[in-house]
């Protein structure tokens, strides 16, 4: 591949690149918003009406079998994954799978916070998965079907057994609406608005299997639950949260958003037409990484790439020969140079990932853009690089 200083000549249409919150659907303006219930109560007839048809909606287009809930809950993904662990953990034994940021985190939560001891964690670096095939399914098991911040991804749900004894716990946040999700090898799934759907931030969505609710009826774990995380009430589940009663006040401009993203996910094709959307936003990336003489997939197998985050390494000689820390200042300089160009925000790799590049490939970005962006790619590398003066 030719390299150039001369920048490209086409610009993105929509430069929003984040990882999260995520690029809002394509045609989307604050003027959709109109018909939001502002200034009444969420437990009005009209702002209960909305929370409900936010739920219904989501769960027609994920397809979700009749006897599985979904319940709008405080506190983004990160509140609808520790409203699981709090409320679930601790009858059995614990396999935690980490690959990535946001699953050591939820090692903290289980082990500092909740202080269980009968834990096995099960790590793997940045761009690897952890072997699916040593995890004890008489244990409960919490893992990511995709890593935000890696790139990787679980390549199917064949590894979960059916005859499970355990729960699965799965954080979906970045997976959920752009890929297939089978529903009987998921026991407690969650997300929030901001990722796929593009939608806004601060609130989660927990969804929960009858397994799931058999355990909240039957188990009180030893640890007292703080309000936002309560599920069940005198020993039975709370089942107006899972028809627009939330736990706590929601925002009606955001519920009103939401409604939004999913009427123009049905109306693209839902489910099917949401996976094509980012499937075509990975092809396209591929095959440029495929022509590149400097950029590699984070992710090493092809079946773990993920389609929504989209985690790019840099592998020319002259960059790994720099120490770590010139590393990271040179994808900084990278993502910075394109940002100041108006060409992609928030391309960064995340805080604590390898030196590299993100790049959203949800079903709100457009693949055009992803192509338009590509050579940006190799002109903000080929500059960065003589900057660094990094030998060819």
């Amino acid at each position: 591949m030719s390299e150039s200083l001369t920048p490209p000549t086409i610009k993105p249409q929509n430069p929003n690149f984040s990882s999260g919150p995520c690029a809002k659907r394509p045609g989307w303006s604050v003027t959709n918003l109109q018909n939001a219930c502002l200034g009444r109560s969420h437990r009005s007839e009209d702002g209960k009406a909305k929370l409900t048809e936010a739920i219904e909606r989501s769960k027609k287009i994920l397809g979700l079998p009749a006897d599985y809930r979904l319940g709008i809950v405080p506190a983004s993904d990160t509140g609808a994954v520790e409203m699981a662990l709090w409320s679930l953990l601790g009858q059995r034994p614990l396999d935690i799978l980490a690959w990535e940021s946001f699953g050591q985190e939820w090692v903290k939560d289980v082990v500092d916070e909740l202080k269980l001891s009968d834990v096995r964690l099960m790590k793997a670096p940045y761009g690897s998965l952890t072997n699916l095939e040593e995890v004890d399914f008489s244990h409960d098991v919490v893992f990511l079907w995709n890593g935000t911040t890696s790139g990787v991804r679980v390549p199917n749900g064949d590894w979960i057994p059916d005859d499970r004894q355990g729960l699965t716990i799965c954080d979906a946040t970045s997976a959920v609406f752009a890929m297939d999700i089978p529903w009987e090898k998921i026991d407690v799934l969650t997300y929030s608005w901001q990722k796929v759907l593009g939608g806004e931030a601060q609130h989660g969505v927990v969804v929960l299997s009858p397994r799931a609710v058999e355990r909240l009826e039957s188990y009180q774990p030893a640890w007292p639950i703080p309000k936002i995380f309560r599920l069940t009430q005198k020993g039975k589940l709370i089942e107006g949260v899972f028809k627009g009663d939330t736990i706590n006040t929601p925002s009606m401009l955001c519920v009103e958003d939401v409604i939004d993203a999913l009427v123009w996910a049905e109306s693209i094709g839902g489910l099917s037409g949401l996976i094509s959307r980012s499937e075509a936003n990975l092809a396209a990336i591929s095959k440029w990484v495929e022509q590149s003489s400097w950029a590699d997939f984070l992710a090493e197998k092809p079946e773990t790439r993920s389609c929504t985050s989209i985690c790019l390494k840099i592998v020319d000689a002259g960059f790994t020969s720099l120490s770590t820390e010139d590393q990271a200042k040179f994808a900084k300089k990278m993502a910075k140079l394109l940002e100041k160009q108006q060409i992609a925000y928030d391309i960064a790799p995340y805080r604590a990932a390898p030196p590299g590049l993100r790049i959203w490939g949800g079903a709100t970005v457009e693949t055009a853009d992803i192509e338009a962006l590509l050579p940006w790619l190799d002109w903000a590398y080929t500059s960065v690089k003589a900057e660094f003066a990094v030998a060819a």
